[in-house]
This record gives C-alpha cells, structure tokens and sequence, in this order.
C-alpha cells in the first residue's frame, strides 16, 4: 500500500470517492506527495528530502556554524525541541543546549540553539518539498485542483511536527494545510484498516509486497 494512500485512510478520509484530496506525507526517508480520488492515486511526487535530510542539515549546520560535532540523536533533539520551517514564530521555543565535541580541542563543548537558527539550517530542504508540492498542484486535474482548492491540504508523517511548516507551505501554495492528528501514526493507522478490511480495500495492497 502507496504511503500517502495508508495516510489518507488513517486520518479518516474517504479515498473511494470522487472528490479529490491531496496528501504530503514527510517520513524519514522520503516525502511522499498524492492526489487521491476514486480509490487511486491520480498524481504523484516523490523526493528524498524528509526527516533524516533534516537531521544532516542540522549535523553540517553545527559543524560549520558552531565548530562541534554531534550525533544523529542530538539532532533528532534539536529538532524535536527547536525545530523550525519558519525563522519567526508566535510561540517560539526556549533556546536549546547542546553538547557535542569541539572540532578544535576534541573535548566536550556546550553552546546555545534558536530555533529561528535552526530554520535557516533547514531552508534549502524545505524548499525542496516546496518545490515538489508545486509540481504535484501543476500536474493535477482542473476539476481535482477546485476540490483541493475547497479543502486544503494534509500534512501527514513525522515532518508534520516541525514548527511553521504548515504555515510556511500554506504562505507558499496559497491554500489552507492542515496537520493531521497524530501524523506520526496516520500511515501505520491506515494500513492497519485495509488489512483489516482486506474485501474492501483489496485494489489498495500491493500482493508482491505482503
């Protein structure tokens, strides 16, 4: 089952009808973009810049900018704690502290984190899936494009949390974007209900892959 499709289903929407819907799923590996109307997915994108691009861009940003080397884990928590699409908030975080070994000295060293740093480290990977949104808008049908026009846009996948992303993209394509409930679980919810409803659901799962 196509990611964007299982997240679709896990966030409540109607796949099988005529009314078409579009998805922006950012996992770690990929961000999967869909048109989805009449039980398929009419127009798709799909790039490798998701959540572990975002922890490398982190990891080079703290390199260049602050002279220390850190871990995968530390830049997850930069992300969870100061992570940002947007260099100005309305409820910035707390400046972040973080450790890493000085690139200098070899010793451990401390120092400071914005978030509206850590957006500016991010820019380049957040136009990308700016830019992929923008192919996937232009190559969808008129009458899908009126409907996506209606209901906006959702955000699905861990990268849904990142601070302003919605805003950011919704300043960019000029619709509404909505981030999902608990996007982190909308895929795995989603493919849980078309094995359950394996009758229903069964042009949605891919035989090869079970």
């Amino acid at each position: 089952i196509h990611e964007p499709m299982a997240a679709a289903l896990g966030i409540g929407l109607d796949v099988e009808e005529a009314t078409g819907n579009m998805i922006i799923d950012i996992g770690g590996g990929t961000t999967e973009i869909a048109v989805i109307a009449l039980s398929g997915i009419v127009c798709d994108q799909s790039i490798r810049t998701a959540g572990d691009e975002f922890s490398l861009d982190i990891i080079s940003h703290m390199k260049r900018e602050h002279n220390i080397q850190i871990g995968e884990r530390t830049a997850e928590q930069i992300k969870i704690q100061v992570g940002s699409a947007l260099p100005k908030l309305d409820n910035p975080p707390e400046d972040f502290a973080v450790s890493g070994r000085d690139l200098m000295t070899g010793v451990p060293k401390q120092v400071l984190i914005s978030y509206s740093e850590i957006a500016h480290a991010l820019e380049k990977s957040i136009n990308k899936i700016e830019e992929a949104v923008m192919r996937a808008l232009d190559t969808t049908p008129p009458e899908l494009s009126s409907d996506i026009y209606e209901r906006g846009v959702y955000l699905t996948g861990g990268g849904a949390l990142l601070r302003g992303l919605d805003k950011r993209l919704s300043q960019k394509i000029k619709l509404n974007v909505h981030v999902a409930e608990d996007p982190l679980r909308a895929v795995v919810r989603g493919t849980g209900i078309a094995l359950k409803n394996t009758d229903r659901f069964s042009f949605l799962i891919d035989r090869k892959s079970i």
